[in-house]
């Protein structure tokens, strides 16, 4: 019996193609291993390629890969799975800096993942000048959301640095243990769980208050409308091409300096992002004189779950792109960020979906335009995505190489050919650009813009 794809698959599925590559990935940075041998790699690859049994989600595939997005779609499990296919190996040219891998992974992240096949790729990388190694893996955004990719991974990577037998990332692992049933009578009350009417109804309504306030000018200050994004250079039908830049910043310094000024670690980096932006645009001479709107991806998965499928909603936020003074700029982000958030407030996942729908709806009709090649006129209801998902909070090890980074590398759409990803690990909050090569020009000046912009407001701040 197949499993079938959810909705938000579906409309993965229905929307991918040649250039729309709707695949999600991450590129993990390795430290070399004590006392390496000159096969490390090679043995290591051919460690991955022998194992024996293939795990859910990694062994699944399509039963018709190409069918519409009203038509039910359904996975299946692959019993003949060529690893050779899907765990492959190359070799960065000398001298193996971040400007040779960065060139690696915008091409890897530029290839289509192959339907017919369980959609994902490994790509083990050699020849870093520091002696370490990188590990590139994308899967398709129809089979895992970013959360889920995220604890995929995780459960590969070890807390011991002597660890040398934790299970490949695809292999299967031992399931938690399940927590002791409560003894009746002991004094532990059942909590009283809402009936499927309940959450309906009460979805229902949140969903009809979110969408009165989002539609009526005269709704909630600071919220951000779907009509109110202004054309970029970004708001551009994409090509088959990607580039792929990297920045870290220090996650303590980034939460310190938000809680002391009642922003959150993601108002921050929007207000990082939206700096970055306004120096980009401006040297390029096409900074618009309204701010620069983001579609920022929300989880809408309760604490502890683990994970499977898409299961999150977004909402609109302003990247203040119009303010010069840094805090100002913090300040008006925020302020659009806790009026976004309280328009999802108490939704389920159906209505997550539904108040998505609508803030991109104005967003579909470019999207139908670019694809028969026309001009995109607008009104745009975002310019890019910027995500943000919890990593590792403890150091990560892989066979004895310490993970030093991790950047998640995501999927750019017609009419919004940018896109950046925040993920935390250890400490640290690693960054990832991804854009459509043509329409985002030289992409590494946005990654250094946003050290910039960090910097100048924590001179601002201090």
């Amino acid at each position: 019996m197949g499993q079938p794809v959810g909705l938000i698959g579906r409309v993965f599925l229905a929307a991918d193609s040649p250039r729309t590559m709707l695949h999600v990935a991450a590129l993990l940075r390795f430290s070399p291993p004590p006392s390496p041998s000159p096969r490390y790699l090679a043995d290591l690859a051919d460690e991955v390629r022998a194992e024996l049994a293939v795990a859910s989600p990694w062994n699944l595939k399509l039963v018709r890969p190409r069918l519409g997005l009203g038509m039910a779609q359904q996975w299946e499990v692959d019993h003949s799975i060529d690893l050779d296919y899907h765990v492959r190996r190359s070799a960065l040219p000398s001298p193996g800096d971040e400007r040779e891998l960065g060139t690696l992974v915008s091409r890897l992240h530029g290839r289509q993942v192959d339907l017919s096949r369980p959609p994902w790729e490994m790509h083990l990388i050699e020849g870093l000048d520091d002696g370490g190694f990188a590990m590139f893996v994308k899967m398709h955004h129809a089979l895992v959301d970013g959360y889920t990719g995220m604890r995929l991974l995780q459960r590969s990577l070890s807390t011991d640095p002597s660890d040398m037998d934790s299970p490949i990332l695809f292999a299967p692992h031992r399931p938690p243990r399940r927590p002791s049933p409560a003894v009746p009578g002991s004094g532990a009350a059942e909590p009283t769980r809402p009936t499927p009417l309940q959450r309906a109804l009460s979805s229902s309504k949140s969903l009809t208050s979110a969408v009165a306030q989002t539609v009526s000018p005269l709704g909630r200050p600071h919220l951000v409308r779907p009509y109110e994004a202004p054309r970029t250079i970004f708001n551009a039908r994409i090509g088959r091409s990607r580039r792929f830049a990297t920045q870290q910043l220090d996650l303590d310094a980034v939460r310190t300096l938000g809680r002391e000024h009642g922003a959150t670690v993601n108002d921050v980096c929007l207000s990082l992002v939206g700096g970055a932006l306004r120096t980009y645009l401006r040297e390029l001479g096409e900074l618009p004189t309204r701010p620069l709107i983001a579609l920022v991806p929300m989880s809408t998965r309760p604490e502890g779950d683990p994970g499977g499928g898409n299961a999150f909603g977004a909402v609109l936020a302003s990247l203040g792109t119009d303010i010069e003074e840094p805090l100002e700029r913090l300040e008006a982000v925020t302020a659009s960020m806790t009026a976004a958030k309280s328009q999802v407030a108490g939704m389920g996942q159906l209505a997550a979906v539904g108040y998505t729908s609508l803030l991109a709806a104005p967003m579909l009709a470019q999207v139908g335009l670019a694809a028969v090649g026309a001009p995109l006129p607008g009104p745009f209801s975002f310019n890019l995505i910027v995500s943000n998902v919890p990593g590792p909070r403890e150091d990560r090890y892989f066979r004895g190489s310490r993970l030093e980074a991790m950047y998640p590398a995501s999927l750019q759409i017609d009419a919004a050919a940018l896109n950046v990803t925040l993920l935390s690990y250890a400490g640290s909050l690693n960054i990832g650009f991804s854009g459509d090569r043509d329409a985002v020009p030289h992409l590494q000046r946005l990654a250094l813009g946003l050290a910039q912009a960090w910097e100048s407001l924590r001179s601002a701040t201090s």
